[in-house]
């Protein structure tokens, strides 16, 4: 875990003394590897010592609502155990409140999964996150996985589940990124983290441009995990293992365009065997 040393404390005081907003810098330093509950009080400092003020808001950072109150209002998820998602039927394994979240099982036949591992084999490479400022892709190191996109129907298999995937989730298929395939090996995980684009970070606008704001995450697994690999969600005291063909649903943005500050997640660190999963990102609208 990276400290808080001399050169953070003068990048810090650079950026406060530019004016850099608390959201932006603590996502700053979570990108980099740091816990939010240091990042945090390091920023507030940093921001006191170079303006005489540090309190931007009274709520979890990156939360965009006028009053701080994340409203958590229907999720567009069909209701039921068993829900007819185009070619098959996904059953639903537990509903959550606050956050919302749902776990589902049979999303993908074991067949299925077969295939998109194989498939993705040859072609993963380390994978990267958002920088905040700029908007381009970063190599961290609170990111350790390896992974690789493909394009949004490029055959009739990938467009196959693509549909199967908008359907569960009740979007359009155009409102959504390009199916992304990661793999885990033992150690690597991926440190907690929102996956809407922070509204106070000038990079995200590069993001948002096409499609507008990241509304929900469909997280697929496609192996067994014998130990560890759990996606976690530290704010709330949940964690949901990883099971082939079974997938996490969780929403972030509300009608009201508030993002919930409760959707902070991770990937625990794989302790035995490897872990590959899937993961599908819907937009506000067509994402082009």
């Amino acid at each position: 875990m990276p400290e808080v040393n001399a050169a953070v404390q003068t990048w810090l005081a650079e950026h406060a003394s530019r004016g850099c907003s608390q959201v932006a810098m603590v996502d700053a330093m979570v990108q980099l590897g740091f816990d939010p509950a240091i990042a945090e009080p390091a920023v507030r400092s940093a921001l006191l010592a170079a303006t005489g003020r540090y309190s931007e808001m009274n709520f979890p950072h990156g939360v965009e609502a006028a009053d701080g109150q994340y409203a958590y209002d229907p999720a567009p998820v069909a209701a039921g155990n068993v829900i007819r998602a185009d070619d098959r039927d996904i059953h639903v394994l537990m509903r959550i409140e606050r956050p919302q979240i749902i776990v589902f099982g049979d999303v993908l036949s074991a067949g299925e999964c077969e295939e998109l591992i194989e498939r993705a084999r040859p072609k993963i490479r380390r994978s990267t996150t958002v920088n905040p400022e700029n908007g381009k892709d970063d190599v961290i190191a609170a990111r350790t996985s390896q992974g690789m996109f493909f394009d949004r129907a490029q055959d009739p298999f990938i467009e196959g589940l693509e549909r199967r995937i908008a359907s569960l989730m009740n979007c359009p298929v155009e409102n959504g990124e390009g199916l992304q395939v990661l793999n885990y090996q033992v150690a690597a995980e991926y440190r907690p983290h929102f996956d809407y684009f922070p509204p106070d970070q000038a990079g995200s606008a590069v993001h948002t441009a096409h499609g507008g704001q990241r509304v929900a995450t469909l997280v697929l697994y496609l192996n067994d995990v014998p130990n560890g690999g759990e996606t976690y969600f530290p704010n709330a005291g949940i964690a949901v293992a990883a099971k082939r063909g079974s997938a996490v649903y969780f929403r972030y943005l509300n009608g009201r365009r508030q993002l919930d500050p409760l959707s902070l997640h991770g990937g625990a660190p794989v302790l035995e065997g490897e872990k590959w999963i899937m993961t599908k990102w819907v937009r506000e609208r067509e994402n082009a």
